[in-house]
């Protein structure tokens, strides 16, 4: 069917892709003189069909790609002195001949990508007019010196995606056309190119490489430039930009930069995006952005930084500071007035780009016209006395109303992330006084009673039986619940409507971790050792003598739920510190999946423990109904874990149903119920534990008689000590009377 094409004489476009064809004939184009453009691609061919491209003078473009080819040989297109493009792109080609691109007199564009190129192909040298090069996505090695040194037209070469592992530093010089330049995954290249004579570059990436260095003269080469990418190497330190005036772009994102000085920015008036994100940089001058008025789109986000200088940035738009973990302290959003796009460290530092905040400035606002000078007010009279009627005013005041209206509507139009919200708050930690007086009562009464419970088990002469000993223990346990209430509380008041300036202090603080700590830590000890005394309870109603032969195995026992405790409340400290996930200062139910298998871990170890509690007090009220209730000695300490048990299961048992609706994705309970949960009922056992035990338990009145007997006992030894010290100084001094007085007289005589 190609020999149909004899009768075409005129056709001067031809398109014979994705057919198929393995096999040109010599003579097929024979005749078509005025064919300008041929597609051969998407077809079978392995070889270039030379002899039928010889009758193709006037051919201009044509492509070859997506077809077989693994060589191109010498004057391949010698006859096609008139081509200006040719794309090879997606063969085969392993190899050119030396010779394979002589004849292309008028060739500018010439595509050699997705081949597999092992050599940089230098038959390139004889193509004078060449604009346009690309022989990207190759397995070219290495960029000899003066590769281009026949291709001064060049004006954009793209060779990325080449395992490169050297480049001569003389390959790109004296291309004074060449505007793009990009090489993108040469890992090996440590060095900077010379780019002397190729002064017309507007766009070079130079990405994935090792580069440590920039030369200080690299702006005095590169005049023109508009964007420069260095992403992906090794920089340490940056030479100053400022002769570079047209850049627009900088990309030196994943390097090594530690500090940006006030030069190295200095007065690039087209600068209009900067990206430095994921450095070292700890450092930037207070004045290192202040001339920079184009700048709109800034990216610091993965640093280091501790501070963040604001100086002549009132025009940027996008604002990207995540990751740094250091930088704490709030950014006013009045140094930032047009600040659109904003990614914070912190969301309470989004805070200041908020609805409140907004209200709070417009407010200001008012309050400064209401402070103006006298000078002032006559000139806002002078302005209302040139509107005449009662209309005029009205339509003043219809102004101001509109002109707050576009403020409102502009600051809210800012998209700050991470978003506020019931474990981010802006003004108050605790959220609504239901839980803040929650809080209160759970931090005072665990505390209070929780002392007097402990006061009385540890400090009586009595002897100390092994379910006191487990109930002492447990009071002492929700003291320290009571302690991180009071703490979290006492957090609360300080910051009380201004917690957004204290939230990443307080957050990854060493407080916060120390209060989650003991949060947690308290709470496994107090289900630990009221399982371990509700099996205390089973074993001594089956034996009489469970008290003599266990009392010192108990203890170590008691020492293993310790340390189980004490396991479970480190694992959020190894893990990453899932206790500073929010200012609440507990691994919270939902986020990462770590954070909730850690906390459905909890729940199920929890749950089997109540259940074992469970148990052995069924098995234990059934050997009531026996007649085994005379061998218990103590039945109030048995009543006590019974209810104990039963107001611990109880309040657990919300907890447990919110571990497993994270866990499940149900997302019907709103955040202020799971800070509810979190913070009154979680910690809520720790304050009724001992005040069950002090309402209800008869030895409570018996032990805290014994501790003020003792008290009264030691008060009163204390008396009589005293006293006896003074009647022997009385005695003292009256022995000293008599002597001297025996002697003055001895001395009158």
């Amino acid at each position: 069917p190609l020999l149909s094409f004899l009768s075409l004489l005129s056709f001067s476009h031809r398109r014979l892709d994705a057919n198929h064809i393995s096999y040109v004939p010599p003579s097929c184009f024979s005749g078509l003189h005025s064919l300008r453009h041929l597609w051969l691609d998407d077809n079978s061919l392995t070889e270039i069909p030379i002899q039928a491209f010889r009758s193709l003078s006037a051919l201009q473009a044509m492509t070859l790609a997506l077809n077989k080819i693994h060589h191109i040989p010498d004057y391949a297109f010698g006859n096609l002195s008139s081509l200006v493009v040719l794309h090879l792109r997606n063969n085969r080609i392993h190899s050119l001949g030396k010779k394979c691109f002589d004849g292309l007199h008028s060739l500018e564009t010439l595509d050699l990508n997705y081949n597999n190129l092992d050599e940089f192909p230098t038959a390139i040298k004889t193509l004078a007019n060449l604009k346009e090069l690309g022989f990207h996505s190759n397995n070219i090695k290495s960029i000899p010196e003066k590769a281009f040194v026949g291709n001064p037209s060049l004006i954009t070469i793209h060779f990325y995606d080449n395992p490169i592992q050297f480049v001569g530093r003389s390959a790109f010089q004296h291309l004074p056309e060449l505007r793009t330049l990009t090489l993108n995954g040469a890992s090996q290249i440590t060095e900077f190119p010379d780019l002397t004579g190729t002064a017309s570059l507007e766009s070079l990436t130079l990405t994935g490489a090792q580069i440590s260095s920039l030369p200080q003269t690299v702006c005095d080469q590169l005049p023109n430039l508009q964007v420069l990418d260095l992403s992906y190497n090794r920089l340490e330190d940056l030479p100053s930009f400022s002769v570079c005036q047209k850049l627009q772009k900088i990309d030196l994102r994943h390097n090594e930069i530690y500090e940006i000085k006030v030069e190295t920015f200095w007065q690039l008036h087209s600068l209009r995006a900067l990206n430095l994100a994921w450095n070292k940089i700890a450092i930037i001058h207070s004045n290192a952005f202040s001339t920079l008025p184009s700048l709109i789109k800034l990216d610091l986000s993965s640093n280091r930084l501790s501070s963040f200088p604001v100086t002549g940035l009132h025009g940027l738009t996008h604002l990207k500071l995540t990751g740094n973990h250091a930088l704490q302290s709030l950014i006013s959003s009045e140094n930032l007035p047009e600040l659109k796009v904003i990614e914070m460290p912190y969301a309470y530092q989004c805070c200041a780009f908020g609805v409140c905040e907004n209200v709070y400035k417009i407010s200001n606002q008012w309050n400064k016209d209401d402070n103006s000078t006298v000078d002032d007010l006559h000139k806002k009279d002078a302005g209302l006395f040139h509107v005449q009627g009662k209309t005029s005013y009205v339509l003043v005041m219809d102004l101001e109303k509109q002109k707050n209206k576009e403020d409102l509507k502009a600051l809210h139009s800012a998209q700050c992330s991470p978003s506020p919200g019931p474990f981010k708050p802006c003004e108050h930690l605790l959220g609504s006084w239901l839980i803040r007086i929650g809080v209160w009562t759970i931090a005072v009464l665990a505390l209070t009673c929780n002392a007097l419970v402990t006061s009385t088990m540890f400090r009586s002469p009595l002897y100390i039986s092994s379910i006191k000993l487990l109930v002492g223990l447990i009071a002492v346990v929700n003291m320290l619940m009571g302690v991180s209430s009071a703490v979290l509380a006492g957090v609360d008041a300080f910051t009380f409507g201004s917690f957004a300036q204290y939230g990443a202090w307080w957050e990854k603080g060493v407080g916060c971790q120390v209060i989650g700590f003991l949060s947690i830590f308290a709470s496994e000890s107090s289900v630990f050792l009221l399982t371990l005394a509700a099996l205390e309870r089973g074993f001594s109603v089956c034996s009489a003598k469970f008290e003599t032969k266990t009392f010192s195995s108990l203890k170590a026992i008691i020492l293993l739920c310790f340390m189980l405790a004490l396991t479970i409340a480190t694992v959020p400290l190894l893990g990453g510190s899932e206790y500073s996930a929010s200012p609440l200062c507990l691994p919270l139910p939902f986020g990462e999946p770590s954070t909730t298998g850690y906390m459905v871990a909890l729940v199920l170890l929890n749950s089997l423990c109540f259940l074992v509690m469970t148990i052995a007090y069924t098995k234990l009220y059934c050997s009531f109904e026996k007649g085994d209730l005379e061998n218990i000695w103590d039945c109030s300490m048995v009543k006590h874990i019974a209810l104990l048990l039963f107001t611990n299961c109880i309040l657990y048992c919300p907890v447990a149903f919110l571990s497993f609706s994270s866990l499940l994705n149900l997302t019907f309970i709103s955040p202020e119920v799971i800070k509810f949960i979190l913070l009154v009922i979680v910690p809520l056992p720790a304050c009724l534990n001992p005040l069950l035990y002090i309402l209800f338990n008869p030895h409570f009145k018996e032990d805290l008689g014994s501790l003020g007997k003792q008290s009264h006992f030691w008060t009163r030894s204390k008396h009589s000590s005293l006293m006896s010290i003074n009647s022997d100084d009385i005695e003292k001094q009256s022995c000293d009377s008599t002597q001297a007085l025996v002697t003055f007289t001895s001395a009158s005589i």
